[in-house]
Parts: structure tokens; sequence; C-alpha cells
């Protein structure tokens, strides 16, 4: 995958990634690094594209 190939990412990642990138706009920011921060954002948030299959999730203590 190229970088900035986005089609590893869920519908709701992508939806999120806008939002935060029009909040960053909104403040002034230019449009490539208000997507740059978005997906930066999107990416520390949710670990990257998509994840399946059970047990994902991260158990401390187990």
């Amino acid at each position: 995958m190229p970088r900035g190939d986005k089609s590893a990412y869920t519908d709701k990642q992508k939806r999120k990634a806008e939002h935060i990138e029009e909040g960053y706009q909104k403040k002034g920011v230019s449009q490539e690094e208000a997507e740059k921060r978005a997906w930066a954002t999107v990416n520390k948030q949710d670990g990257g594209g998509k994840k399946s299959g059970s047990g994902r999730k991260n158990h401390p203590g187990s």
C-alpha cells in the first residue's frame, strides 16, 4: 500500500479524520497541514487502519 492510501481505514475513521481536519481549518491551519494532523490524531487514537478478529483489545493485567 503506497503512503497516503486511506483504503485501509474504516468509514468511521475517515469521518473522524474529516471532522478533525475541519476543526483545524477553522483555526486557520492550512488544508494540507490540517489533513496531516487529522490522520495523525486518528492513528494515535485508533492505532491505524482496520483491525479485525476477536481479542484485539488490550487487556492489562491478563
